[in-house]
């Protein structure tokens, strides 16, 4: 069974936190692993961030990321001040999950399946070293936002 965005298999799980250092700490500890790097969002010029349908240049996170399972990551979001679905989900939800991310291909025949299913895109953008893109959608019959995620073929 296929379903709305062609798989049901989780790549990826967010949390929305303040302090990304502080907290990707915490759960090196608890998973015994080391503490990974600290990400940046990268620059708009390669990112080409909207939200809410709008160019949103100064929107950007530091992230860290710890492979959990094969084919799944625990995503750490620090948001900047700047107008985000990150910074919304800390100032409305405080610290938390934000999102369930999937895999998928061919992203905006996926992300129009998904807002026929009444889903609604809010924040879309490529990786920050431009090897692929994002998705948001707003998805509150679910609970959550879902991500889909899709890494380009190099």
């Amino acid at each position: 069974m296929a379903g709305v965005v062609g798989t049901h298999l989780f790549a990826q799980v967010g949390f929305i936190v303040k302090d990304v250092e502080a907290t990707k700490r915490k759960w090196a500890s608890f998973l015994g692993v080391e503490v990974p790097d600290t990400v940046d969002g990268g620059e708009y010029a390669v990112t080409g961030t909207t939200f809410m349908g709008k160019p949103a240049p100064e929107a950007n996170c530091l992230m860290a990321f710890f492979d959990v399972g094969p084919g799944l990551q625990l995503e750490l979001i620090q948001p900047n001040d700047a107008p985000s679905t990150w910074r919304n989900f800390l100032n409305e939800h405080g610290e938390g999950m934000h999102h369930i991310a999937f895999q998928v291909r061919d992203s905006a025949d996926k992300v129009a399946s998904a807002e026929a299913a009444g889903l609604k895109l809010i924040q879309h953008g490529r990786y920050g070293d431009g090897g692929g893109e994002y998705n948001y959608l707003d998805a509150p019959e679910l609970k959550c936002i879902v991500e889909l995620l899709e890494s380009y073929e190099k």
